[in-house]
Protein backbone atom coordinates (compact mmCIF):
# COMPACT_ATOMS: atom_id res chain seq x y z
CA UNK A 1 0.00 0.00 0.00
CA UNK A 2 2.77 2.39 -0.26
CA UNK A 3 0.51 4.87 -2.12
CA UNK A 4 0.93 7.28 -5.03
CA UNK A 5 -1.50 9.78 -3.57
CA UNK A 6 -0.26 13.62 -3.10
CA UNK A 7 -0.08 14.62 0.54
CA UNK A 8 -1.25 17.74 1.54
CA UNK A 9 0.58 19.59 3.98
CA UNK A 10 -1.81 22.27 5.82
CA UNK A 11 -3.23 22.59 9.39
CA UNK A 12 -5.66 20.52 10.86
CA UNK A 13 -8.43 20.27 9.86
CA UNK A 14 -12.01 20.45 11.51
CA UNK A 15 -13.59 23.39 13.74
CA UNK A 16 -11.31 22.92 16.34
CA UNK A 17 -7.92 22.15 17.22
CA UNK A 18 -7.42 18.22 16.77
CA UNK A 19 -5.58 16.84 19.57
CA UNK A 20 -2.66 14.43 19.61
CA UNK A 21 -1.28 11.32 21.97
CA UNK A 22 1.88 9.95 20.99
CA UNK A 23 3.33 6.91 22.92
CA UNK A 24 7.25 6.22 22.31
CA UNK A 25 9.27 2.92 22.78
CA UNK A 26 13.08 2.22 22.49
CA UNK A 27 16.22 4.50 22.67
CA UNK A 28 17.10 8.18 22.81
CA UNK A 29 16.32 8.41 19.45
CA UNK A 30 13.19 7.44 18.65
CA UNK A 31 12.22 9.74 21.78
CA UNK A 32 14.12 12.30 20.05
CA UNK A 33 12.02 11.51 16.84
CA UNK A 34 8.80 11.52 19.13
CA UNK A 35 9.36 15.42 20.11
CA UNK A 36 10.06 16.25 16.30
CA UNK A 37 6.91 15.03 15.42
CA UNK A 38 4.75 16.41 18.50
CA UNK A 39 6.99 19.63 16.91
CA UNK A 40 5.49 19.18 13.71
CA UNK A 41 1.86 18.63 15.02
CA UNK A 42 1.73 21.83 17.14
CA UNK A 43 3.26 23.76 14.12
CA UNK A 44 0.13 22.53 11.57
CA UNK A 45 -2.67 23.05 14.11
CA UNK A 46 -2.82 20.52 16.95
CA UNK A 47 -3.12 20.82 20.09
CA UNK A 48 -1.73 18.28 22.72
CA UNK A 49 -4.25 15.75 24.38
CA UNK A 50 -4.36 15.08 28.37
CA UNK A 51 -5.26 11.42 27.81
CA UNK A 52 -5.55 9.01 25.07
CA UNK A 53 -9.12 9.11 25.69
CA UNK A 54 -9.20 12.95 24.54
CA UNK A 55 -6.84 12.35 21.32
CA UNK A 56 -8.47 12.52 17.60
CA UNK A 57 -4.82 11.10 16.71
CA UNK A 58 -2.90 8.41 18.13
CA UNK A 59 0.51 7.82 17.13
CA UNK A 60 2.90 4.69 18.52
CA UNK A 61 6.64 5.20 17.94
CA UNK A 62 7.81 1.89 18.08
CA UNK A 63 11.16 0.33 18.77
CA UNK A 64 12.39 -3.08 16.62
CA UNK A 65 15.29 -3.57 18.90
CA UNK A 66 14.57 -6.71 20.57
CA UNK A 67 11.73 -9.28 19.78
CA UNK A 68 9.89 -8.11 23.62
CA UNK A 69 9.60 -4.85 22.08
CA UNK A 70 8.33 -6.02 18.74
CA UNK A 71 5.62 -7.92 20.21
CA UNK A 72 4.35 -5.40 22.28
CA UNK A 73 3.58 -2.95 19.60
CA UNK A 74 1.85 -6.17 18.29
CA UNK A 75 -0.65 -6.22 21.44
CA UNK A 76 -1.07 -2.32 21.71
CA UNK A 77 -2.66 -2.28 18.36
CA UNK A 78 -4.79 -4.81 18.97
CA UNK A 79 -5.91 -2.98 22.29
CA UNK A 80 -6.14 0.17 20.13
CA UNK A 81 -8.86 -1.48 18.45
CA UNK A 82 -11.18 -0.32 20.61
CA UNK A 83 -9.90 3.02 21.12
CA UNK A 84 -10.20 3.74 17.24
CA UNK A 85 -14.18 2.55 17.61
CA UNK A 86 -14.42 5.04 20.81
CA UNK A 87 -14.95 8.53 19.19
CA UNK A 88 -15.78 9.42 15.38
CA UNK A 89 -13.15 10.80 13.03
CA UNK A 90 -10.65 9.16 15.38
CA UNK A 91 -6.75 8.51 13.39
CA UNK A 92 -4.18 5.72 14.11
CA UNK A 93 -0.90 5.90 13.07
CA UNK A 94 2.46 3.89 13.74
CA UNK A 95 6.28 5.31 13.05
CA UNK A 96 9.46 4.00 13.75
CA UNK A 97 11.51 1.36 13.39
CA UNK A 98 8.71 -1.43 13.04
CA UNK A 99 7.03 0.94 11.15
CA UNK A 100 10.55 1.16 8.86
CA UNK A 101 10.90 -2.71 8.81
CA UNK A 102 7.50 -3.57 8.23
CA UNK A 103 5.67 -0.92 6.13
CA UNK A 104 2.45 -1.98 4.18
CA UNK A 105 2.10 -5.41 6.76
CA UNK A 106 1.21 -2.90 9.21
CA UNK A 107 -1.88 -1.81 6.86
CA UNK A 108 -2.63 -4.89 6.05
CA UNK A 109 -2.65 -6.71 9.07
CA UNK A 110 -3.93 -4.19 11.58
CA UNK A 111 -7.02 -2.49 9.50
CA UNK A 112 -7.75 -0.26 12.78
CA UNK A 113 -4.04 1.42 11.87
CA UNK A 114 -4.56 4.61 9.38
CA UNK A 115 -1.09 5.62 8.14
CA UNK A 116 2.65 4.07 8.61
CA UNK A 117 5.68 6.29 8.25
CA UNK A 118 9.81 5.08 9.04
CA UNK A 119 12.22 6.85 10.40
CA UNK A 120 12.94 9.22 7.34
CA UNK A 121 9.52 10.21 6.58
CA UNK A 122 8.67 12.13 10.39
CA UNK A 123 7.92 15.90 8.23
CA UNK A 124 5.17 13.55 6.38
CA UNK A 125 3.41 13.09 9.72
CA UNK A 126 0.81 16.07 9.79
CA UNK A 127 0.11 15.39 5.62
CA UNK A 128 -0.07 11.68 6.54
CA UNK A 129 -3.28 12.65 9.31
CA UNK A 130 -4.65 14.87 6.87
CA UNK A 131 -5.00 11.84 4.58
CA UNK A 132 -6.14 9.51 6.87
CA UNK A 133 -8.73 12.10 8.08
CA UNK A 134 -9.95 11.70 4.57
CA UNK A 135 -9.89 7.86 4.14
CA UNK A 136 -6.52 7.26 2.50
CA UNK A 137 -4.65 4.73 4.20
CA UNK A 138 -1.50 5.29 3.55
CA UNK A 139 2.45 3.57 4.27
CA UNK A 140 5.53 5.83 3.37
CA UNK A 141 9.08 4.05 4.46
CA UNK A 142 11.17 4.59 1.77
CA UNK A 143 14.77 5.87 2.60
CA UNK A 144 15.93 9.54 1.99
CA UNK A 145 19.30 10.48 1.90
CA UNK A 146 18.48 14.51 1.85
CA UNK A 147 19.56 16.60 4.36
CA UNK A 148 16.31 17.80 4.94
CA UNK A 149 15.00 15.27 7.60
CA UNK A 150 17.77 17.23 9.82
CA UNK A 151 16.06 20.61 9.74
CA UNK A 152 12.85 20.80 10.95
CA UNK A 153 11.06 23.89 12.57
CA UNK A 154 12.08 25.18 15.58
CA UNK A 155 10.01 23.24 18.54
CA UNK A 156 7.26 25.43 20.01
CA UNK A 157 7.48 26.94 23.71
CA UNK A 158 4.70 24.35 24.95
CA UNK A 159 7.17 21.66 23.74
CA UNK A 160 10.45 23.34 25.25
CA UNK A 161 9.22 23.08 28.58
CA UNK A 162 8.77 19.58 28.78
CA UNK A 163 12.82 19.14 29.26
CA UNK A 164 13.43 22.28 30.56
CA UNK A 165 17.70 22.98 30.73
CA UNK A 166 17.92 19.82 28.66
CA UNK A 167 17.36 18.98 25.02
CA UNK A 168 18.27 16.20 22.15
CA UNK A 169 20.60 17.44 19.18
CA UNK A 170 20.94 15.21 16.28
CA UNK A 171 24.18 15.37 14.63
CA UNK A 172 24.04 12.13 12.52
CA UNK A 173 21.87 9.04 12.18
CA UNK A 174 22.08 5.31 10.35
CA UNK A 175 24.86 2.55 10.97
CA UNK A 176 27.57 1.38 8.65
CA UNK A 177 28.51 -1.41 11.09
CA UNK A 178 26.19 -4.18 10.47
CA UNK A 179 26.17 -5.94 13.81
CA UNK A 180 25.57 -9.73 13.20
CA UNK A 181 22.76 -9.19 16.12
CA UNK A 182 21.64 -5.94 15.20
CA UNK A 183 18.50 -4.58 13.15
CA UNK A 184 19.44 -0.97 13.08
CA UNK A 185 20.98 -0.68 9.43
CA UNK A 186 17.99 -1.74 7.89
CA UNK A 187 15.38 0.51 10.22
CA UNK A 188 17.86 3.64 10.49
CA UNK A 189 19.73 3.36 7.17
CA UNK A 190 23.19 4.38 5.97
CA UNK A 191 25.65 6.88 7.96
CA UNK A 192 24.64 10.21 7.34
CA UNK A 193 25.96 13.35 8.99
CA UNK A 194 24.41 16.47 9.15
CA UNK A 195 26.61 19.80 8.53
CA UNK A 196 27.98 21.25 11.26
CA UNK A 197 26.88 24.71 10.90
CA UNK A 198 23.29 23.41 10.79
CA UNK A 199 24.05 21.22 14.44
CA UNK A 200 25.44 24.90 15.83
CA UNK A 201 22.73 27.52 14.86
CA UNK A 202 20.29 24.91 16.26
CA UNK A 203 22.62 24.30 19.30
CA UNK A 204 22.81 28.51 19.68
CA UNK A 205 19.03 28.66 19.03
CA UNK A 206 18.77 25.87 21.97
CA UNK A 207 21.05 28.13 24.29
CA UNK A 208 19.31 31.11 23.91
CA UNK A 209 16.18 29.60 25.02
CA UNK A 210 17.68 28.45 28.29
CA UNK A 211 18.66 24.88 27.61
CA UNK A 212 22.21 24.23 29.71
CA UNK A 213 22.80 20.86 28.89
CA UNK A 214 22.78 19.34 24.90
CA UNK A 215 22.63 15.32 24.60
CA UNK A 216 24.13 14.86 20.94
CA UNK A 217 22.59 11.72 19.02
CA UNK A 218 23.36 9.22 16.25
CA UNK A 219 23.49 5.81 15.89
CA UNK A 220 27.51 5.48 15.88
CA UNK A 221 27.73 9.13 17.34
CA UNK A 222 31.05 9.35 17.53
CA UNK A 223 31.21 8.11 13.81
CA UNK A 224 30.26 11.57 12.81
CA UNK A 225 32.13 13.11 10.03
CA UNK A 226 33.97 10.29 9.04
CA UNK A 227 33.49 9.21 5.75
CA UNK A 228 33.96 12.94 4.28
CA UNK A 229 37.11 12.85 6.83
CA UNK A 230 38.37 9.55 5.33
CA UNK A 231 37.63 10.70 1.64
CA UNK A 232 39.03 14.36 1.94
CA UNK A 233 35.69 16.05 1.32
CA UNK A 234 34.61 17.33 4.66
CA UNK A 235 34.89 21.03 3.43
CA UNK A 236 32.73 20.70 0.59
CA UNK A 237 30.24 18.49 3.00
CA UNK A 238 30.02 20.83 5.77
CA UNK A 239 31.33 18.17 8.22
CA UNK A 240 34.02 18.02 11.05
CA UNK A 241 35.92 15.49 13.16
CA UNK A 242 33.54 14.88 16.06
CA UNK A 243 35.82 15.86 18.39
CA UNK A 244 36.41 19.33 16.73
CA UNK A 245 32.48 19.59 16.88
CA UNK A 246 32.19 18.87 20.35
CA UNK A 247 34.97 21.66 21.21
CA UNK A 248 33.50 24.48 18.93
CA UNK A 249 29.92 23.51 20.92
CA UNK A 250 31.87 23.84 24.08
CA UNK A 251 32.38 27.49 23.55
CA UNK A 252 29.10 28.41 22.77
CA UNK A 253 27.40 30.60 25.64
CA UNK A 254 25.07 29.13 28.21
CA UNK A 255 26.09 25.60 27.32
CA UNK A 256 26.97 24.44 30.58
CA UNK A 257 27.22 20.46 29.54
CA UNK A 258 27.18 18.34 26.82
CA UNK A 259 26.56 14.52 26.36
CA UNK A 260 26.89 12.38 23.30
CA UNK A 261 24.97 8.76 22.80
CA UNK A 262 25.66 6.01 21.64
CA UNK A 263 29.37 5.35 20.62
CA UNK A 264 31.50 2.97 18.97
CA UNK A 265 34.64 1.84 20.56
CA UNK A 266 35.90 1.50 17.02
CA UNK A 267 35.76 5.39 16.80
CA UNK A 268 37.60 7.11 19.85
CA UNK A 269 40.29 9.28 17.89
CA UNK A 270 43.22 10.46 20.54
CA UNK A 271 41.03 13.85 20.09
CA UNK A 272 38.07 12.83 21.22
CA UNK A 273 39.82 10.83 24.39
CA UNK A 274 41.63 13.89 25.36
CA UNK A 275 38.57 16.11 25.11
CA UNK A 276 37.17 14.63 27.61
CA UNK A 277 40.19 15.92 30.26
CA UNK A 278 40.33 19.43 28.19
CA UNK A 279 36.79 20.57 27.91
CA UNK A 280 34.85 21.09 30.83
CA UNK A 281 31.70 21.02 29.80
CA UNK A 282 32.15 17.75 28.24
CA UNK A 283 30.18 15.40 31.60
CA UNK A 284 32.71 12.88 33.29
CA UNK A 285 30.44 9.67 31.80
CA UNK A 286 30.51 7.92 28.60
CA UNK A 287 28.04 4.92 27.68
CA UNK A 288 30.39 2.28 26.08
CA UNK A 289 28.77 -0.48 24.55
CA UNK A 290 30.59 -3.69 25.02
CA UNK A 291 28.10 -6.04 24.69
CA UNK A 292 30.15 -9.08 25.56
CA UNK A 293 33.02 -9.42 27.14
CA UNK A 294 34.69 -12.65 25.33
CA UNK A 295 36.52 -12.41 22.65
CA UNK A 296 34.70 -15.14 20.64
CA UNK A 297 31.42 -14.12 21.39
CA UNK A 298 32.66 -10.16 20.05
CA UNK A 299 33.81 -11.97 16.74
CA UNK A 300 30.07 -13.53 16.01
CA UNK A 301 28.55 -10.58 16.53
CA UNK A 302 30.73 -8.30 14.55
CA UNK A 303 32.10 -5.72 16.74
CA UNK A 304 35.55 -5.07 15.25
CA UNK A 305 36.81 -4.98 18.39
CA UNK A 306 38.63 -7.52 21.25
CA UNK A 307 38.29 -7.96 24.95
CA UNK A 308 41.93 -6.11 25.20
CA UNK A 309 40.96 -3.28 22.89
CA UNK A 310 38.10 -2.54 24.66
CA UNK A 311 40.06 -2.58 27.98
CA UNK A 312 42.67 -0.13 26.41
CA UNK A 313 40.16 2.09 25.32
CA UNK A 314 39.04 2.37 29.46
CA UNK A 315 42.41 2.59 30.44
CA UNK A 316 42.83 5.78 27.97
CA UNK A 317 39.46 7.58 28.65
CA UNK A 318 40.40 7.43 32.34
CA UNK A 319 43.75 8.78 31.84
CA UNK A 320 42.03 11.60 30.34
CA UNK A 321 39.45 11.92 32.86
CA UNK A 322 40.25 9.68 36.19
CA UNK A 323 36.31 10.26 36.95
CA UNK A 324 34.94 9.40 34.45
CA UNK A 325 31.79 7.33 35.27
CA UNK A 326 31.19 4.31 32.67
CA UNK A 327 27.97 2.76 31.92
CA UNK A 328 27.63 -0.26 28.88
CA UNK A 329 25.20 -2.24 26.85
CA UNK A 330 25.63 -5.71 27.42
CA UNK A 331 23.65 -9.21 25.50
CA UNK A 332 23.47 -12.48 27.03
CA UNK A 333 22.63 -15.72 25.54
CA UNK A 334 23.89 -14.69 22.14
CA UNK A 335 23.79 -17.89 20.17
CA UNK A 336 26.96 -19.98 20.87
CA UNK A 337 27.03 -18.35 24.53
CA UNK A 338 29.25 -20.63 26.70
CA UNK A 339 29.83 -20.75 30.50
CA UNK A 340 33.25 -19.81 30.17
CA UNK A 341 31.94 -16.91 27.63
CA UNK A 342 29.11 -15.61 30.05
CA UNK A 343 32.23 -15.81 32.98
CA UNK A 344 34.61 -13.71 30.75
CA UNK A 345 31.32 -11.22 30.66
CA UNK A 346 31.20 -10.78 33.97
CA UNK A 347 35.09 -10.80 35.17
CA UNK A 348 34.95 -7.81 32.38
CA UNK A 349 32.05 -6.00 33.92
CA UNK A 350 34.02 -6.50 37.33
CA UNK A 351 37.25 -5.24 36.07
CA UNK A 352 35.96 -1.88 34.19
CA UNK A 353 33.74 -1.08 37.21
CA UNK A 354 31.09 0.23 35.65
CA UNK A 355 29.07 1.94 37.68
CA UNK A 356 25.98 0.89 35.72
CA UNK A 357 24.91 -0.82 32.88
CA UNK A 358 21.78 -2.15 30.80
CA UNK A 359 21.34 -5.57 30.11
CA UNK A 360 19.37 -7.95 27.53
CA UNK A 361 18.70 -11.34 26.36
CA UNK A 362 19.28 -12.01 22.95
CA UNK A 363 16.57 -12.09 20.41
CA UNK A 364 16.60 -13.08 17.38
CA UNK A 365 15.72 -10.13 14.80
CA UNK A 366 14.53 -10.91 11.35
CA UNK A 367 17.26 -9.86 8.98
CA UNK A 368 20.33 -10.33 10.98
CA UNK A 369 22.96 -12.51 10.52
CA UNK A 370 22.38 -13.83 13.86
CA UNK A 371 18.74 -14.81 13.47
CA UNK A 372 20.70 -17.87 11.44
CA UNK A 373 22.56 -19.25 14.22
CA UNK A 374 19.84 -19.97 16.04
CA UNK A 375 18.46 -23.17 15.07
CA UNK A 376 21.92 -24.69 16.01
CA UNK A 377 23.23 -22.29 18.51
CA UNK A 378 20.37 -21.19 20.47
CA UNK A 379 21.22 -20.55 24.14
CA UNK A 380 18.43 -22.65 25.98
CA UNK A 381 15.91 -19.96 27.81
CA UNK A 382 16.58 -20.86 31.20
CA UNK A 383 20.12 -20.08 30.82
CA UNK A 384 19.73 -17.16 29.22
CA UNK A 385 17.03 -15.56 32.39
CA UNK A 386 19.86 -17.31 34.79
CA UNK A 387 23.16 -15.65 33.34
CA UNK A 388 20.59 -12.30 33.13
CA UNK A 389 20.14 -12.26 36.48
CA UNK A 390 23.53 -12.83 37.60
CA UNK A 391 24.75 -10.06 35.41
CA UNK A 392 22.28 -7.84 36.90
CA UNK A 393 22.83 -8.77 40.49
CA UNK A 394 26.21 -8.58 40.27
CA UNK A 395 25.92 -4.70 38.70
CA UNK A 396 23.58 -3.68 41.24
CA UNK A 397 26.51 -4.35 43.89
CA UNK A 398 28.48 -2.50 41.53
CA UNK A 399 26.56 0.70 41.22
CA UNK A 400 25.55 0.29 44.72
CA UNK A 401 29.78 0.75 45.78
CA UNK A 402 30.14 3.43 43.23
CA UNK A 403 27.49 5.39 44.95
CA UNK A 404 28.45 4.80 48.01
CA UNK A 405 31.23 6.50 47.56
CA UNK A 406 30.16 9.12 46.23
CA UNK A 407 28.24 9.95 49.67
CA UNK A 408 30.06 13.15 51.57
CA UNK A 409 30.73 14.53 47.90
CA UNK A 410 29.64 17.22 46.26
CA UNK A 411 28.12 17.73 42.95
CA UNK A 412 25.84 20.27 40.80
CA UNK A 413 22.25 18.88 39.52
CA UNK A 414 20.29 19.67 36.66
CA UNK A 415 16.85 19.72 37.89
CA UNK A 416 14.24 18.10 35.83
CA UNK A 417 11.23 17.89 38.15
CA UNK A 418 9.64 15.84 40.79
CA UNK A 419 11.22 12.17 41.73
CA UNK A 420 9.08 9.17 39.77
CA UNK A 421 7.50 8.69 43.11
CA UNK A 422 6.84 12.35 44.39
CA UNK A 423 7.34 14.36 46.99
CA UNK A 424 11.30 15.13 45.60
CA UNK A 425 12.87 16.81 43.43
CA UNK A 426 15.11 14.89 41.24
CA UNK A 427 17.61 15.74 38.38
CA UNK A 428 20.68 14.44 37.03
CA UNK A 429 24.52 15.00 38.21
CA UNK A 430 27.61 15.19 35.26
CA UNK A 431 28.14 11.58 36.16
CA UNK A 432 24.66 10.60 34.58
CA UNK A 433 23.11 9.78 37.93
CA UNK A 434 19.77 10.10 39.45
CA UNK A 435 20.28 12.52 42.11
CA UNK A 436 17.31 13.16 44.38
CA UNK A 437 16.67 16.36 46.93
CA UNK A 438 16.05 15.52 50.29
CA UNK A 439 12.46 16.81 51.54
CA UNK A 440 13.93 18.69 53.65
CA UNK A 441 15.51 20.77 50.48
CA UNK A 442 13.20 23.84 49.72
CA UNK A 443 11.29 23.51 47.30
CA UNK A 444 12.47 27.33 45.44
CA UNK A 445 14.36 25.87 42.60
CA UNK A 446 12.54 25.36 39.01
CA UNK A 447 13.09 22.77 36.69
CA UNK A 448 16.19 23.65 34.52
CA UNK A 449 18.18 24.98 37.84
CA UNK A 450 21.55 23.59 37.74
CA UNK A 451 21.68 23.57 41.70
CA UNK A 452 25.06 22.68 43.38
CA UNK A 453 24.21 19.83 46.17
CA UNK A 454 26.07 17.39 48.77
CA UNK A 455 25.36 13.83 48.19
CA UNK A 456 23.82 12.39 51.87
CA UNK A 457 22.54 9.11 51.11
CA UNK A 458 22.91 5.89 48.39
CA UNK A 459 20.88 3.79 46.98
CA UNK A 460 21.13 0.66 44.22
CA UNK A 461 19.28 3.26 42.12
CA UNK A 462 19.89 6.72 42.75
CA UNK A 463 21.61 9.46 45.07
CA UNK A 464 19.83 11.54 48.02
CA UNK A 465 21.11 15.30 48.28
CA UNK A 466 21.04 18.03 49.84
CA UNK A 467 21.71 21.56 48.25
CA UNK A 468 24.87 22.75 49.20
Amino acid sequence: MESSVELRMGAAPGPRPRRFWLRTFGCQMNVHDSEKVESLLLHSGYTAARSPDEADLLIVNTCSIREKAEHRLYSDLGLLRSWKEGGPGRVLGVGGCVAQQEGDALLLRFPQVDFVFGTHNLRLVPALALAAGEGQRVARTEERRSLDRFELPIAPPELSRKNPGRAYLTVMEGCDMFCSFCIVPVTRGREISRPAEAILREAESLAQRGVRELILLGQTVNAYGRHALRRGNAEATGTLAFAELIRRLAKLPGISRIRYTSPHPLFFDDDLVAAHGDLAPLCPHVHLPVQSGSDAVLRAMRRRYGREQYLRLVTRLRGARPDLALTTDLIVGFPGETDRDFEDTLALVREVGFVDSYSFKYSPRPGTAAASLEASQAVPEPVKQARLEALQSQQKSLTLAAHRARVGTRTEILLEGESRRGGQLSGRDPYHRIVNLSARAPGSFPPGSLVPVEVVEATPHSLLAEPA
